[in-house]
């Protein structure tokens, strides 16, 4: 099954842009398609996969920071494709 995660990482902290810049750089280091832009980074593929690497990386980012929040959003399909219609 084919997924595609979209996620925002926020540091609650002064030195949040180098962490925000780890965490980019190591999803964009995975075999996964990866796209990013303003507000967020997006990543697709076999859910049985992507899913526990995004869980190590949250885990990593998380053991890094003292306060951080991750938003996610996650969709059953794979939408690196989408182009709008309109």
């Amino acid at each position: 099954m084919q997924v595609s995660i979209e996620l925002t990482l926020s540091p609650l902290q002064n030195d949040y842009e180098e962490h925000i810049i780890a965490f980019i750089k190591r999803l964009r280091a995975s075999k996964f398609t990866v796209l990013e832009n303003p507000l967020s980074t997006q990543i697709y593929g076999e859910y049985n996969k992507v899913v526990p690497f995004v869980t190590k990386e949250i885990e990593t980012a998380f053991s890094e920071l003292n306060h951080v929040l991750v938003y996610m959003k996650m969709v059953k399909s794979n939408r690196s494709d989408y182009e709008p219609h309109f």
